[in-house]
């Protein structure tokens, strides 16, 4: 028995950090050891320049540099992020990583604009046009300021190229008619929310609390793959803590960066202005919640 479908660009796929050196400069070996590391500890995609990735901060060279350093050490699929409330620079974002090998692009829905629907879907438009790889929208009201209405996720998915959503509008109810009226694939972007997603029909998560979980996330879709909810209900349980301290206080960028320094991962936690590296009272915080985790 199975009762998830096929996850196309992998199940649990972290949004990976962008890691720095001292100097604020992208540290592309760095980069390639974590994504090497997660995948072994049970990633099988990997999301890179996305917001846990710094992507406001990150330059076009530099995003394309990325996909390469990642593509050239896993083979799981590498999805970049591609999103930009600028529809034209998101299109060149979109050519550019697309070319530089990404599987996929992660595309946000325009920010802090406040588009119309109709410009929402114009956007999206826009981007499809101009690419060769499939698109996963992603959908984060409490970032953007905007939300995706029925109608233009119904418009959205006749685009030849759009092809799931990363959903962290944290409307459960809603995701479900979404999902059927489109026939879109569906991703939980909420670590706290993945269990109940692939309740619904989610076929995995792309996740923040992967930097440090990818091995239980992993077990948990695999339970429930297989009918056994009380053990991917176990999971969650357990999980739990790591999560909490990982995402509570809306940090993610910061706690991941946090997480993979008390995992001896990531030595320089350097971020680019307005985020600043974790201090050491934060990295205490992830450290009590990947230990109450068990993950440590």
């Amino acid at each position: 028995m199975h009762l998830l479908d096929p996850a196309p660009f992998g199940r649990i796929l972290p949004a990976m950090v962008t890691p720095m050196k001292s100097d604020g400069a992208v540290d592309y070996d760095a980069a390639q050891t974590i994504a090497r590391q997660l995948v072994a500890d049970g990633a099988d995609g990997i999301v890179v320049n996305g917001t846990t990735g710094e992507s406001p901060t990150t330059h076009m060279d530099e995003k394309v540099e990325l996909v390469r350093a990642v593509k050239d050490v896993v083979d799981v699929p590498v999805i970049s992020g591609a999103g930009s409330n600028d529809t034209a620079h998101t299109v060149r974002m979109v050519e550019q990583t697309q070319e530089a090998g990404a599987d996929a692009v992660l595309v946000v829905c325009p920010y802090y604009s406040r588009p119309s629907q109709q410009g929402i879907f114009y956007h999206y438009r826009a981007v499809n046009e101009s690419a060769d790889k499939p698109i996963i929208v992603y959908d984060v009201p409490g970032r953007t300021g905007v939300c995706i209405s029925l109608d233009t996720y119904c418009h959205i998915s006749e685009l030849d190229h759009v092809r799931a959503v990363k959903d962290a509008t944290g409307d459960i109810a809603g995701a479900v008619r979404k999902r059927l009226e489109t026939g879109l694939t569906w991703y939980s972007g909420d670590d706290a929310l993945f269990l109940p997603f692939l309740s619904i029909g989610a076929v995995g998560i792309i996740s923040v609390v992967a930097h440090a979980a990818a091995g239980p996330l992993r077990d948990l879709a695999n339970a429930f793959d297989r009918g056994d909810v009380h053990r991917a209900q176990a999971l969650a349980n357990r999980i739990a803590p790591a999560i909490d301290a990982m995402n509570g206080t809306g940090f993610q960028a910061v706690m991941a960066k946090a997480a993979l320094n008390v995992r001896g991962l990531l030595e320089c936690t350097e971020m680019r202005l307005p985020n600043v590296g974790p201090s050491a009272e934060q990295i205490d915080v992830v450290k009590a919640g990947l230990k109450a985790s068990g993950l440590l």
